[in-house]
């Protein structure tokens, strides 16, 4: 029987934090005997707001390390580079001579990025959801894992796959959302979501010490002004994060000591910092592997590229006689 397949992607910025992690990268590794998985390091997408192009190239090799050595083996998923497969920017060109700028315009996420980047509101930052539909439409991926936050570009790639079906012929399948049941993991000062820009975040791959620096110094519950204030584990960011790490008993018992002042809150982050580690230490372990033989990283992206260069030069041969640029 075969399996459903799933395309996702992840943007080379240099760091993979936590909440990449617990939000997308380990529901990935949980995914891969289930579905046929495609994952992709989206370089293209990083480029529509300024980045560093001297160093672009070692946060993709980064990205690649980090990533197989979290779980996604070659053997087990097909993991490539977005710029070597070059039918991702044909489709998108297409789907954007398709496409209303109305519905481009209407995004949240434009809107959002418009206002970060003031001096750099650019076309690619417009057209990004479209090149984002191209990435799940050229494999014809049928599940696509994303958080609530990316619901919205999902229903505009199912809009985008009937508006080509009805004008050319029934071509691409409208993908699915798979939700992941993992809460958002908020940045080190519990306001906004963990993010490198906010320098917010607690990077996987960062030695032990740095990790316990900045759990540390992070915002908790904020009533609690003393050690011997009882806390509320529901407002506290940090017992998001054991959720994600710590097992259930610990969970329970941290919940119901914190509620009594039974302990404090640099307890808490102890026991945290010490699941965290205890998660984290074979991964950081692997890529520390990989950091010495980078020959096997590139490897592992060039055989993930050629199994996709396949399926996206099937479907773009499709595409093209279908839309009359090219026999098909």
């Amino acid at each position: 029987m075969r399996k459903q397949r799933i395309f996702s992607g992840i943007q080379p910025t240099g760091v993979i934090h936590a909440g990449n992690y617990v939000g997308a990268i380990r529901n990935w590794i949980n995914l891969l005997d289930k579905y046929e998985c495609i994952f992709s390091i989206v370089d293209y997408h990083a480029i529509t707001v300024e980045y560093d192009a001297s160093t672009f190239q070692k946060n993709i090799i980064d990205a690649a390390r980090t990533l197989i050595a979290c779980g996604l083996e070659p053997d087990r998923c097909s993991l490539f580079v977005q710029s070597q497969v070059p039918e991702h920017t044909e489709l998108a060109w297409i789907l954007n001579c398709i496409t209303p700028i109305g519905d481009l315009e209407r995004m949240t996420q434009f809107k959002d990025k418009s206002r970060q980047h003031r001096d750099n509101i650019n076309v690619g930052l417009l057209s990004y959801p479209l090149l984002q539909a191209a990435d799940i439409l050229l494999y014809k991926s049928e599940i696509i894992p994303v958080g609530e936050d990316q619901v919205q570009h999902i229903e505009m790639t199912r809009r985008t796959a009937r508006r080509f079906n009805n004008r050319f012929g029934d071509t691409f399948p409208e993908p699915a959302e798979l939700l992941s049941n993992t809460p958002k993991i908020m940045g080190l000062d519990g306001k906004t979501k963990m993010s490198k820009s906010l320098n917010n975040f607690v990077g996987i791959l960062e030695p032990p010490d740095a990790i316990w620096e900045k759990l540390r110094t992070a915002v908790t519950d904020e009533n609690r002004k003393r050690r011997k204030d009882p806390g509320n584990p529901g407002i506290c960011n940090l017992f998001t994060m054991h959720k994600e790490f710590s097992s259930q008993e610990e969970i329970s018992e941290i919940d119901r000591t914190c509620r009594t002042a039974e302990i404090g809150c640099v307890e808490c982050k102890k026991n945290l910092f010490e699941n965290m580690m205890r998660c984290l230490a074979p991964v950081q372990q692997r890529a520390a592997e990989l950091e010495t033989n980078q020959e096997e990283v590139i490897e592992v992206l060039n055989t993930g590229a050629e199994r996709c260069r396949k399926i996206a030069e099937e479907v773009m041969n499709e595409v093209r006689g279908k839309i009359g640029v090219r026999k098909s």
